[in-house]
């Protein structure tokens, strides 16, 4: 007889701690390793920044590095630290970054299933961006000589299937699409939208749109705050909290005052992480106004599991997420034009809004982290058979 071990030995390898260091691959890494552990593997995290340890969790933690080290003082520790490792001989190592990947790459055990989770185009992220050639260059090079080692790939959404495929020539038949998914006890509908709102210190007469984003330019605010420009008039009472920080801070927030949106914007800089679900029920609509290379969206199921429904532009992976549910919300393109019908359609009330118990059953029964973590856990364990 031939069957799956009920419990495992999972080594996982990412990229910073969550909420430390914020973002949505750390924070992926962070829900599925608990959600893991919490089914009774035992799991393993190696990292940058890495407590010693996690008070009430059974994961083992081993920090690699310091994320204020020199990337060269870095690759060398991560290589070092790694050798005191828990788990010398796991059932299944699953990668999630190449940066931290690549010094241990050609010293992992060969007998053990080797899975990376394609979370985006390092390079190509990077060169969007404005990068230089050499550093673009040099991150594809990592990337290509870490891919080269894995037995197989998780990637989020079909859009970053195709660019592994197309732009790093991974075959299909080694890649598996699990979307990512949403703590739905920490993301809920607890509070009404005046209650939130209350506590956040927002408008309580205002429609509000909430974009939680880093601030670069694919994400897209700009073409977000040209279109709230071109609907103030007509819609004076619209309202946008923008949470997030990065290098275009300054930059938007002088174009918001010279778009004369200071009494429709504000700028929230970092929002800290027990405020998030507050601000999404607070909010009438959250907006994803990304401009490219946006792998999945784990935006637009934090806010749907909070009730509030999500507009989107048409990039990477989020339209498989509201196609399904509301494709009346999302964009034709990611230009202002578009971006700005599609709202001021929601804001005229010739787009109807799903309702809250709406958007969060369908987050809910789609993308649960429970049934996730346990569609990724079969794929890290699929060579991982014992016989009785």
């Amino acid at each position: 007889m031939t069957f799956y071990t009920p419990n495992s030995s999972i080594l996982c390898v990412g990229n910073g701690w969550f909420p430390t260091m914020p973002g949505g691959l750390n924070r992926y890494v962070y829900e599925l390793t608990h959600q893991l552990a919490s089914q009774g593997d035992n799991i393993e995290l190696c990292g940058v920044g890495l407590p010693n340890t996690e008070p009430n969790s059974s994961i083992k933690l081993t920090n690699l590095a310091e994320p204020d080290s020199s990337l060269l003082q870095r690759l060398w520790l991560t290589r070092q630290n790694f050798k005191n490792r828990y788990l010398t001989h796991p059932d299944a190592i699953n990668l999630h970054f190449s940066l931290y990947s690549l010094p241990l790459i050609y010293n992992l055990p060969k007998d053990v299933p080797l899975t990376f989770t394609f979370h985006g185009p390092w390079a190509l992220e990077s060169e969007r961006e404005g990068a230089k050639k050499l550093g673009v260059w040099a991150k594809y090079w990592m990337e290509q000589r870490v891919y080269q080692r894995c037995d197989r790939f998780i990637v989020l959404s079909k859009a970053f299937g195709d660019i592994l495929n197309k732009n790093y020539h991974i075959p299909w038949s080694k890649i598996n699409i699990i979307p990512g998914g949403v703590d739905t006890h920490r993301f809920q509908s607890n509070l009404s939208r005046q209650q939130a709102r209350q506590q956040l210190n927002f408008p309580q007469d205002r429609f509000i749109l909430f974009t939680p984003r880093r601030l670069v330019h694919r994400m897209g605010i700009s073409p977000l705050l040209q279109a709230l420009a071109n609907l103030k008039s007509s819609c004076p009472d619209v309202w946008l909290a923008i949470a997030g920080k990065g290098i275009l801070r300054e930059q938007l927030e002088q174009q918001a005052t010279e778009l004369e949106l200071n009494h429709h914007v504000k700028f929230l800089g970092y929002l800290p992480d027990e405020q998030l679900p507050i601000a999404y029920q607070a909010a009438d609509l959250t907006v994803v106004p990304s401009q490219s290379l946006e792998g999945f969206g784990l935006i637009l199921l934090e806010s749907l599991a909070s009730g509030t429904p999500v507009l989107c532009t048409p990039v990477g992976g989020m339209p498989e997420i509201l196609g399904k549910f509301t494709p009346e919300l999302i964009t034709d393109s990611t230009t202002i034009e578009a971006i700005t019908f599609k709202l001021q359609a929601i804001l005229t009330g010739e787009i109807s809004l799903a309702s809250r118990d709406a958007c969060r059953y369908y987050a809910s029964t789609h993308y649960d982290w429970l049934h996730i973590a346990q569609q990724v856990r079969k794929n890290l364990l699929a060579n991982k058979r014992i016989s009785s």
